[in-house]
């Protein structure tokens, strides 16, 4: 993009910590502003009154401040204030920068602490005994180097940059409209109205609700499997020691049951065991179904249950006074009536969403390629004018 070598100067010659206290009102709310890691930037919190804000410290945002959070600076976790944030409040851990603006444009330290030399500048700076006890060292910022293009060529930079984020995003949000849409369709086909021949079962007819068949043992480790809400299906988690959870007894999972976390079904949260899940394990608190094939293929309960129209009817047979934490009661799921389609449609509809999600896993591997293109685009840029050995 640029030939020329930039310079490089210290982070505090072109950034001024500037904290602006906020004099708390018991009767006032205070929202507040996060920062996320890996330069993903600024998020609202909700707003707590000033009587549960108590005596913690709070403070102004203005636009165009750069931000670190101290105890994840070294994880990325940098923004730049917007005008919709300065409605805002930061507390103690979010330090706040005034950028002189005849040096450095704030959106383009941002690019740079996204880079891998830039993350990496902070985490020196950020001493701990452990990754997540990180804390940033204040008084050491002026050794933290970043580079400094003419005004104008930071600009270019942001203005490239940001048009390829732009592009990202909108590919991104089309091929997740697709999947819904292509979702939507196979929905469609099950209870398609060519055929009248559905009929209402109820899922004890259909599905089997088996016991745990694992006795935890402390000495063992266990790889579990978890359910997203919102139809995202079963994911495949982290091991755990038998020391480190309290149950003493789990079930093993197969490919192709049906499992959902009794406390969020109602939200989603329901699912079909993938391939990659097969062997994993869940707790009593994630009842385990196996489908009668005879009757009801796995890829059919799937596709039915990730419909939001479905939610809705399980969170009327849910238990609980609040909403955040109803149940899904295994016995009440089994009463649930499946309008069971012909084998044959079943089948086919099995084939078409096999078909279907070999092409999103591919999506899925673009889409992940996609998010890596960025960081290793800006880690090219900024390490061909690295002129400190930095990006070496």
């Amino acid at each position: 993009m640029m030939a020329d070598l930039w310079p490089v100067v210290s982070f505090t010659e072109v950034a001024t910590l500037v904290r602006r206290p906020v004099v708390v009102n018991e009767l006032e709310d205070y929202p507040e502003v996060g920062v996320r890691c890996f330069g993903k930037g600024i998020f609202h919190k909700p707003p707590r009154s000033g009587f549960e804000v108590g005596d913690k410290k709070l403070f102004h945002l203005k636009k165009n401040d750069f931000i670190l959070q101290v105890t994840f600076a070294w994880e990325g976790a940098v923004g730049v204030i917007s005008e919709l944030d300065e409605t805002y409040y930061g507390s103690v851990r979010v330090l706040t920068f005034e950028i002189d603006p005849a040096l450095c444009l704030p959106e383009f330290l941002h690019l740079y602490f996204r880079t891998q030399s830039g993350v990496e500048q902070l985490l020196k700076i950020s001493p701990g005994s452990a990754g997540r006890n990180r804390v940033l060292a204040i008084k050491r910022l002026p050794e933290v180097k970043v580079p400094l293009p003419p005004v104008e060529k930071q600009r270019e930079v942001i203005e490239r940059f940001g048009c390829i984020e732009a592009n990202l995003g909108r590919i991104s949000l089309l091929r997740h409209q697709k999947q819904s849409e292509l979702s939507a369709l196979l929905r469609s086909l099950i209870h398609s109205n060519d055929h009248k021949r559905a009929v209402p079962v109820p899922m004890s007819e259909l599905v089997t609700w088996r016991p745990t068949d694992t006795a935890v043992s402390l000495a063992e480790n266990y790889t579990f499997a978890g359910v997203k809400s919102f139809g995202r299906g079963v994911f495949r988690k982290e091991a755990k020691s038998g020391l480190d959870f309290a149950y003493d007894r789990l079930t093993q999972l197969r490919a192709g049951e049906f499992t959902f976390p009794k406390l969020m079904a109602w939200e989603g949260a329901l699912g079909v065991v993938p391939d990659d899940c097969d062997g994993c394990y869940v707790s009593p608190e994630f009842p385990v179904f196996t489908p009668d094939t005879d009757k009801i293929l796995p890829e059919i309960l799937d596709i039915h249950f990730r419909s939001p129209n479905v939610w809705k009817e399980l969170a009327d047979i849910s238990t609980g006074t609040n909403v955040r934490r109803r149940r899904l009661n295994p016995k009440a799921f089994l009463t649930y009536e499946f309008p069971v389609p012909p084998m044959s449609v079943q089948r086919e509809v099995a084939a078409i969403a096999k078909k279907l999600g070999t092409a999103n896993a591919l999506a899925d591997q673009i889409e992940v390629h996609d998010k890596a293109l960025m960081p290793s685009l800006l880690d090219r840029i900024f390490n061909q004018h690295d002129t400190t050995g930095l990006g070496d």
